[in-house]
């Protein structure tokens, strides 16, 4: 079956509710756990045939609701944005109580062979030596309450590349946003609460193989915590590399800036942080399978694990 038929309409699902939320500045959200309520649609009441023009409008309006209201049904959860104390839409608080939902039991999750999640980080540079993840950001592909997660990381350095990301020092080096170390059970109860028992996790991320995956690998040698055996992970730029325009010839650019131009695909929040530039890859993503027809075990080819990228550098 195609990889595409069956992720390709949750794949704009996810990207719209996300979209729509920042929109609506609904990531303003505090560290407390998700209220377990959840915004209903109203039942739209068909008139009669020989309705007045007033009661057109009032059936239009109605209907505007329901459409409004089953956008937002799925809530993002505690994870949209854990964030500091400033109330920019587009800052992110720091962890507190992180409320997880139960294991995920869709059976449009169940049909494939991992629970595939994209990601993406802010670093203070490129030396994983040297430099340290400031912001991280994860959306499981299966969608669903609590499919986002994303969070400021306090590196306690300075931060001297901000105008790359706009993280400054202040916002990350301060009490209340976590360290790493105390980052890593909350990320692997995060996962665990989105995996499907006996089948993978699957990370998604672009250039991941030369830039996030190591520093996320180098980050928890740091902490003495060793990554789960069935985390796997994708790179999405050698994919990209074999994309064509519709002449035929080859995209200039691969970078996710460049893709995102390529498709098309709106801009939601700022450019260069991690959630905005999960929510780009996402479906980005989502478009690449689609154009180079790949299947689940085409995907599954192309996987590689933390163990590799480290038996390559020793």
């Amino acid at each position: 079956m195609s990889l595409t038929g069956m992720w390709l309409g949750n794949f704009h699902e996810v990207r719209n509710s996300l979209a729509s939320r920042c929109r609506t500045n609904l990531h303003r959200f505090h560290t407390v756990k998700a209220s377990k309520e959840v915004a209903r649609p109203r039942k739209c009441i068909p008139l009669p045939t020989t309705a007045t023009v007033e009661e057109r409008k009032q059936k239009s309006k109605k209907k505007q609701t329901c459409n409004n209201n089953l956008i937002i049904r799925e809530t993002l959860g505690p994870y949209a944005n854990i964030s500091s104390g400033e109330t920019s839409v587009h800052e992110p608080k720091p962890v507190q109580n992180i409320g997880v939902q139960q294991k995920v039991t869709e059976n449009r999750a169940v049909d494939r062979p991992a629970v595939f999640i994209i990601l993406d980080i802010e670093t203070t540079g490129f030396s994983r030596t040297k430099d340290r993840i400031i912001e991280i950001a994860f959306q499981d592909l299966n969608g669903g309450k609590n499919s986002t997660f994303e969070t400021l990381v306090r590196p306690d350095k300075l931060i001297l590349n901000k105008k790359i990301h706009g993280i400054s020092s202040q916002m990350v080096n301060r009490p209340g946003v976590p360290r790493f170390d105390e980052l890593i059970p909350i990320i692997l109860q995060y996962v665990r609460s989105r995996q499907i028992d006996g089948k993978p996790v699957v990370f998604v991320a672009h250039n991941g193989r030369r830039f996030d995956i190591p520093f996320i690998i180098s980050e928890f040698q740091r902490c003495s915590t060793e990554i789960p055996s069935d985390w796997l992970f994708l790179d999405t730029l050698p994919l990209a590399s074999k994309l064509v325009k519709p002449d035929g010839s080859k995209l200039e650019s691969v970078s996710l800036n460049a893709l995102q131009g390529h498709y098309k695909v709106p801009l939601v929040g700022p450019a260069h942080r991690a959630m905005q530039d999960v929510i780009t890859l996402s479906s980005v993503f989502s478009r690449i399978t689609f154009d180079l027809r790949l299947t689940f075990p085409d995907i599954m080819d192309k996987v590689f694990r933390a163990s590799d990228l480290i038996k390559h550098e020793q």
